[in-house]
């Protein structure tokens, strides 16, 4: 595959994987004394690539949201069909792509000026999604997530020029360090690692089951958590992980009797929108990556929630 665009991230183009510092500001407002949220936060997210924020949402928002969850999860035949996602093995949903866009509750979610503003100040940017869905660990079934970097697949795959988007999943069930949460490698957001093996005809449709191509070698991942070490934040229903586009994470498989579930946003700059492929020959469906996005998010009233 050639490459002829100026492309300072490169992966899945060489032979042997790479170390590749980070071009881009983490925290992209240049005055950090506007922040929506605590500064010692925003210096968080800057060190480690990860947040938490307790007790975003009230109980009320939440069993809104878990209901219509349910929903979506039990009644698959009224979504879009290639928008649901099965377990490689059992056939129980895994997830659920675009919610925002096949249910009003989650586009009030995906709009809610205590996710958005915050999107909106990190990237200093106006904001779309650029991705949504919803993710169900099932008790004793749910399946492990290799290691990666999101931004990986999102460069390679999607056409995401630069590092200037995030996550934020919201916990829908109480999480438990025991049920597979996601685990953070601190840190590791300021190196890219370029990955080795090009990529497949499709690739999606076996990724989102199980990832075997944009994932980092073992060396990479060593050095990565010898730098930084490993957290696993299980906070409980209600709250909200925030982490960078390019933190490597993973999460274990659930074999426990706890149910995990969270509704996830990916938030892109603006200005950072997607252009073709960088490591595919094509890019990737519009329920995984949205490119038909005619304007920025539009704001709501904070008053304006998903439980009224």
């Amino acid at each position: 595959m050639q490459q002829t665009r100026e492309d300072i991230y490169q992966t899945r183009l060489g032979t042997k994987p790479q170390l590749i510092a980070r071009q881009d500001p983490v925290i992209h407002s240049k005055s950090w004394e506007d922040a929506p949220v605590a500064g010692d936060m925003i210096k968080a997210f800057d060190r480690d690539g990860f947040i938490v924020l307790d007790d975003v949402f009230s109980d009320d928002e939440i069993e809104r949201m878990r209901f219509t969850a349910n929903e979506m999860r039990d009644y698959p035949q009224s979504l879009a069909e290639e928008t649901v996602v099965a377990e490689p093995n059992s056939g129980a949903v895994r997830s659920v792509f675009s919610p925002h866009r096949q249910s009003d509750d989650f586009d009030l979610v995906s709009r809610d000026p205590r996710l958005a503003d915050l999107a909106r100040f990190i990237l200093d940017d106006e904001i779309y999604i650029h991705q949504s869905r919803l993710n169900y660990k099932p008790a004793f079934k749910g399946k492990e997530f290799y290691w990666h970097s999101d931004f990986e697949t999102w460069h390679a795959e999607d056409g995401m020029p630069r590092m200037r988007a995030l996550s934020m999943s919201v916990m829908l069930t109480d999480n438990h360090p025991q049920a597979g949460p996601v685990m953070f490698v601190p840190g590791s957001h300021k190196q890219f690692i370029s990955c080795v093996g090009e990529t497949p005809e499709d690739n999606y449709k076996a990724s989102l089951k199980r990832q075997e191509t944009g994932i980092p070698d073992k060396s990479s991942i060593e050095s990565m958590v010898d730098k930084g070490g490993i957290v696993a934040p299980a906070p409980k229903a209600g709250s909200v992980v925030v982490f960078d586009c390019n933190t490597l994470h993973a999460s274990n498989g659930n074999i426990t009797p706890f149910e995990r579930m969270n509704a996830f946003f990916v938030f892109n700059a603006w200005s950072n929108r997607l252009k073709a492929p960088y490591g595919a020959a094509k890019p990737r469906p519009e329920h995984i990556a949205h490119r038909r996005v005619e304007a920025p998010l539009r704001r709501i009233s904070p008053q304006t929630r998903v439980a009224a």
